[in-house]
């Protein structure tokens, strides 16, 4: 295995480790979507480009599809878990609502 192939896969696992340990961590949903949210498609992308450079361009093509698919859907999906989840849990503790309907935001 390549060491730069070996290297960007291994930063893509330690990234997703992470993004685990933020998961367990962080008490507010909030935060966890946010550390799922922004950890997964830059920690695809190191595992896909570091599987890429070992089985050079045959898989490339491949890879490459699939990271543009996944770098596009995951924040739209993760956006959409939020929305959600906003929608179906109490959402007092937040200092400024922007996403509450306009006759409870005036008061």
């Amino acid at each position: 295995m390549n060491v730069a192939s070996a290297t960007l896969v291994m930063l893509g696992a330690l990234l997703l480790l992470l993004a685990g340990i933020g998961l367990l961590r962080f008490e507010s949903p909030y935060a966890r979507f946010h550390s799922a949210g922004k950890a997964s498609p830059m920690a695809f992308l190191l595992v896909a480009i570091g599987a890429g450079i070992e089985l050079g361009w045959a898989g490339a093509g491949l890879l490459a599809v699939a990271a543009v698919a996944l770098v596009l859907t995951l924040p739209a999906g993760t956006h959409l878990l939020f929305r959600a989840t906003h929608r179906t849990t109490e959402s007092s503790h937040l200092s400024r609502d922007d996403l509450a309907p306009a006759e409870d935001r005036d008061g």
